[in-house]
């Protein structure tokens, strides 16, 4: 088995390309290395439980201030991709194992024990998988609603494109609180950042999801920086309406090493903000919109922000 600690054996499909350089980050998303009680203890459960998180796979920035408070977002299916964008540092390749059966007790048992209201489950793509892990997913979500009735629920889901289209309605009918799928970037860079994906399919799924069960919230997120004009983001952003998602998220693009996609440009705080502006202007109920805005960063007060945004709507209506 390969060790998936090593750069060149984690991402093998990147080995032969050449270096792009990373270069130097700018002021406003530099963070303090990780080094607090609440985050050794947040460590300390998830290795308990033998527990995989997106946080230290995708080697996310925000991983020492969302540890410290005891939110990790767990990370299920295994730590190996079978897809292999360009962005992603988590490993790439044929996974090891079959679908872990105790998985989803496991992972209702941390979020029991870290006393979470608010939770985020993702996934890596597993196309080797008939059903792409829907049902896996779905008693993930069952399991932590026993465990843990008054935790909301967020899952983060791959594009399930190899699947039978019935296998999404799996997964809205464990009834997640919020259905999140990213599209990552605009549709021009898809083929060198998302080669394994489609555009329209992963807009259509978001679609579908409401289409199943409207109560559902839906979400999804963009990275900036990977060379998009701002054109081709209010595009994104005007299809995503189209298909009546709810929450946009946009962050930075980091470069997790010289062989992934390099960062074309760092996007100021103030053009963050006017995304920001115009995604609210185009009907979404909820924006984060910040250089180091990621999927689940600050997903629980979010959350309760977009609960409130909706009822607010409603109440107007």
């Amino acid at each position: 088995m390969k060790d998936i600690k090593v750069p060149e054996l984690r991402h093998p499909e990147k080995a032969h390309r050449p270096d792009n350089a990373q270069p130097r980050k700018p002021s406003w998303i530099r963070v303090k290395a990780p080094n607090s009680k609440g985050y050794k203890e947040t460590h300390r459960i998830m290795r308990e439980h033998n527990l995989v998180t997106v946080c230290e796979e995708a080697a996310c920035p925000n991983a020492g201030e969302c540890w410290s408070q005891g939110h990790a977002t767990m990370m299920i299916m295994g730590e190996v991709c079978t897809r292999a964008c360009s962005f992603c540092n988590i490993a790439t390749g044929k996974p090891p194992e079959d679908l872990d059966v105790f998985e989803p007790g496991r992972v209702a048992d941390a979020v029991q024990k870290l006393g979470l209201n608010h939770v985020v489950v993702t996934s890596v793509d597993r196309d080797d998988i008939k059903d792409g892990g829907a049902a896996h997913f779905a008693q993930t979500i069952r399991a932590i609603r026993h465990r843990s009735p008054k935790t909301t629920i967020e899952i983060l889901t791959p594009d399930f494109l190899h699947c039978d289209p019935a296998e999404l309605e799996v997964v809205v009918d464990a009834r997640p609180d919020v259905f999140n799928h990213n599209l990552e970037t605009v549709p021009g860079l898809y083929p060198q950042v998302r080669a394994g994906a489609r555009y329209f399919h992963s807009l259509r799924l978001l679609q579908r999801v409401k289409e199943l069960d409207p109560s559902i919230f839906t979400k999804s997120g963009l990275m900036v920086g990977l060379g998009e004009d701002r054109q081709s983001v209010h595009q994104v952003m005007d299809d995503m309406r189209a298909a009546d998602i709810d929450f946009l998220t946009i962050g930075q693009y980091l470069q997790p090493t010289p062989k992934h996609h390099t960062v074309a440009d760092f996007i100021t705080p103030d053009d963050f903000k006017a995304y920001e502006r115009a995604a609210y202007g185009k009907g979404f109920l909820m924006v984060s919109a910040t250089p180091l805005t990621r999927s689940s960063y600050h997903a629980g007060d979010d959350f309760a922000r977009l609960r409130e945004a909706r009822d607010a709507k409603l109440a107007r209506q």
